[in-house]
């Protein structure tokens, strides 16, 4: 097997976390954190004669991924319920923060045409307009789901997995406009196996099949991917934004929140063209 990416236990810690959160993407922490296009060649890689590679990176990811998901879900459930908007705008200013890296990656001013800015601006409205489709939080079914809601989760595991893998939409965003995210975050608070392994096996199937088709698009059409991967990261921000804070001390924070973020997006974006 290849040498064990010790980065990528940190790595995943950070998009886990995220992942709970509906309206950021796994995929756009990913490339937050430079290791986009690597991840998706590792999960693309599982099923060719370079497994053992795939494994030794994505091993310590998906690690920290499953950790930070359970360890995250009430601290986050806690920062939802009582600093949403702060907590929104730190993911605004994070997102925010990546594109000049999207765009800088592919050298736009000198390889975007016409198509490539049409690409990109349909990608931002499909995103913003996917969420206005959001719909009020549903309570949880932990205690009353039958045969046709298991069913249902694995479907959605399948679909929030290329949401994941699609930086600008969100696994639990799908969850939520499902109705089935309150359920699932219930699921994860007291480790109900049933609905989890449900879940787990839906996703497994999503990413291996959405990962190729990613895979083939960056390999054979990396500007234009790159394009639509940069409309779909500024579509999110119409998704996340939730409106200002009425109080001027909610203000002030959430402007904070947003500096941190964009810091933070810059940060990690110099330590991981470093290494």
């Amino acid at each position: 097997m290849g040498k064990i990416n010790g980065h990528n236990l940190w790595r995943g810690l950070i998009m886990g976390t995220v992942e709970t959160i509906p309206g950021i993407s796994s995929g756009t922490i990913a490339v937050v954190l430079g290791i986009y296009e690597r991840l998706i060649a590792a999960i693309n890689g599982l099923s060719t004669r370079e497994w053992k590679q795939s494994f030794a990176f994505l091993i310590p990811l998906v690690a920290g991924i499953f950790v930070a998901v359970f360890s995250s879900a009430k601290i986050l459930n806690w920062l939802l319920d009582y600093y949403p908007l702060q907590l929104s705008f730190f993911f605004l200013g994070l997102i925010i923060g990546i594109v000049p890296f999207l765009l800088k990656k592919v050298e736009y001013k000198r390889t975007f045409s016409g198509i490539h800015y049409i690409a990109l601006c349909i990608s931002l409205l499909l995103i913003a307009l996917f969420g206005i489709m959001q719909g009020p939080a549903h309570s949880s079914m932990l205690g009353s789901l039958n045969a046709n809601h298991y069913i249902a989760i694995f479907f959605l595991g399948w679909v929030a997995s290329s949401a994941m893998i699609l930086p600008g939409l969100s696994g639990s965003f799908i969850l939520l406009v499902f109705g089935y995210y309150e359920t699932i975050i219930d699921a994860l608070d007291h480790f109900h196996l049933p609905v989890l392994l449900t879940l787990i096996a839906g996703i497994g199937i999503g990413v291996l099949i959405t990962s190729k088709i990613v895979h083939f698009f960056l390999r054979q059409f990396p500007v234009g991917t790159y394009a639509v991967v940069t409309g779909m990261v500024l579509g999110s921000v119409f998704v996340i934004y939730r409106g200002m804070p009425a109080d001027v001390g909610g203000f002030i924070a959430s402007i904070i929140a947003l500096a941190i973020g964009f810091y933070v997006a810059l940060l990690l974006g110099k330590v991981e063209h470093k290494q």
